[in-house]
């Protein structure tokens, strides 16, 4: 479930990141009114004179607000990861150690010691 939330709130911090790029570069600067103020460029634009620097301006600031919470969110599902083993060797479990050879008790007998 978590990867699975990850990977939406992922999906929707690019996408919302995109979209604050695009709206950033369609406003006019602060020194595009003043040069249409002299007659050097146009000043009409599709939202009219003063509804493109409201619209746009909301627009932008709640996209940069979600692209907000969703690296706070991102950072939240990425530090509750658990932790990847930082070794191969990490998750090895050692089984305990066994003689190869069993160990037979020495037959003291000395009708069998001596070959015949």
């Amino acid at each position: 479930m978590g990867n699975y939330l990850f990977s939406v709130v992922l999906t929707v911090h690019v996408l919302v990141g995109l979209g604050v790029i695009g709206l950033v570069l369609v406003q006019h600067g602060k020194g595009a009114d003043m040069g249409a103020a002299f007659g050097s460029g146009s000043s009409g634009s599709l939202f009219g004179s003063s509804g493109s620097a409201n619209f746009l301006s909301r627009t932008t600031a709640m996209l940069a607000t979600v692209f907000f919470l969703t690296s706070l969110g991102l950072s939240y599902l990425a530090s509750n990861k658990p932790a990847a083993p930082s070794s191969v060797m990490e998750g090895v479990q050692v089984a305990p150690a066994v003689d190869p050879v069993p160990s037979v008790p020495a037959d003291t007998s000395p009708a069998q010691s001596i070959p015949k």
